[in-house]
């Protein structure tokens, strides 16, 4: 049980983490095109999308395995 809630967790945080750098990302974007003068490049945004991955992942790999431990028992 404890191997399958490591490797659940580990899924639930890079699902979570890749759909926080989709927002991310997805917004940047709007808020890129919206403008007359882009205010970020292409590498600003994918810095940007490394960062906020990096900390999703630091902030989910916290909240998932107690919230899975729970369900599974």
């Amino acid at each position: 049980m404890k191997s399958k809630t490591g490797m659940y967790s580990l899924i639930a945080s890079i699902v979570s983490s890749i759909v926080i750098v989709a927002v991310f990302f997805a917004l940047a974007l709007l808020k890129n095109s919206s403008m007359a003068i882009p205010l970020y490049t292409n590498v600003d945004i994918m810095a940007g999308m490394i960062f906020v991955f990096i900390l999703s992942m630091i902030v989910s790999a916290s909240i998932w395995p107690g919230i899975i431990e729970k369900r599974l028992k």
